[in-house]
């Protein structure tokens, strides 16, 4: 069942008097699917966190359409039935925290859709527990680490009980181990909870985790498809300035040199065994 569809989506910025209007996407047509994690990659400017900001109607098409669960985003009418079932996470979780104190940050997108008092308490409640923040309901947001902010300003998404989750870079300001449990909570509310996951990011790593990648160069659609077969086109993705993770790096190093490695082995340990195999034979 569909999620997200796109048909022949184009959308340029507003130009400047006398200047010419850039498309920066063109003519795209994807369907996401409920349930799945699909990342989109693209170097800067390629028009992937433009994509992902049509995915709610932060962005309109300025041609053609965008559909969440059969809701047109150009159509006001059910712009806030479209934003119940897509919540985005955003680069810097300081621009989304609201309020001075972790429960009340949390509450307040529940509180602006009308969500009754009892059941603001549970979703919060909820929330905070799915990303591993209960302890810390009380607390001043801004005295909390980066990974931790970014996992309040996931809560506040979850608690609007969104079915799919939009990060646009949402991890691109963290250290490792924030970004490391940013990807464990969408992972487990992917796996518990059925939510649609959607990851603009240029990280590799977290890319592998996708069940689907979407490679945006130029405003259009440049690759698509499961992880293990967009990253054995090595090649094709140096051409737009991207690499691949680093086991994908080393084996296709490796057949450079002329050992007989499969380039899909992308985990460390898929890899390990490839190499292994490839020494004794």
């Amino acid at each position: 069942m569909e999620m997200l569809r796109t048909e022949n989506l184009s959308f340029s910025y507003q130009a400047g008097e006398g200047e010419e209007c850039v498309p920066v996407l063109k003519n795209i047509n994807l369907t996401i699917e409920r349930g799945s994690i699909v990342a989109i990659l693209g170097h800067n400017g390629s028009g992937k966190s433009t994509l992902a900001k049509q995915f709610n109607a932060v962005y309109l098409p300025s041609g053609g359409k965008v559909w969440v669960e059969g809701y047109d985003t150009a159509d006001s009418a059910v712009l806030l039935e479209i934003r119940r079932r897509v919540g985005m996470v955003f680069q810097n979780p300081d621009n989304q925290i609201v309020a001075n104190v972790v429960e009340e940050d949390v509450a307040f997108a529940p509180e602006n859709l009308g969500v009754p008092t009892e059941e603001i308490r549970r979703r919060v409640d909820d929330a905070l527990a799915a990303v591993g923040m209960s302890e810390y309901v009380r607390h001043a947001p801004h005295l909390l680490s980066g990974g931790q902010k970014q996992r309040i300003a996931i809560a506040g998404v979850i608690a609007m009980e969104p079915e799919c989750i939009v990060l646009d870079e949402a991890t691109a300001m963290l250290d490792p181990k924030g970004r490391r449990d940013v990807l464990e909570t969408v992972q487990r509310l992917n796996r518990e909870k059925g939510i649609t996951i959607v990851m603009i990011t240029h990280h590799m790593d977290e890319a592998e985790l996708a069940h689907r990648l979407i490679v945006m160069n130029e405003g259009s659609v440049y690759l698509d498809g499961p992880p293990r077969q967009i990253f054995t086109k090595v090649e094709a993705l140096r051409q737009i300035g991207l690499t691949v993770p680093e086991t994908v790096k080393l084996l296709d190093a490796l057949r450079q040199d002329g050992i007989d490695v499969p380039l899909d082995a992308i985990s460390v340990e898929e890899c390990a065994d490839a190499i292994c195999k490839a020494l004794q034979n």
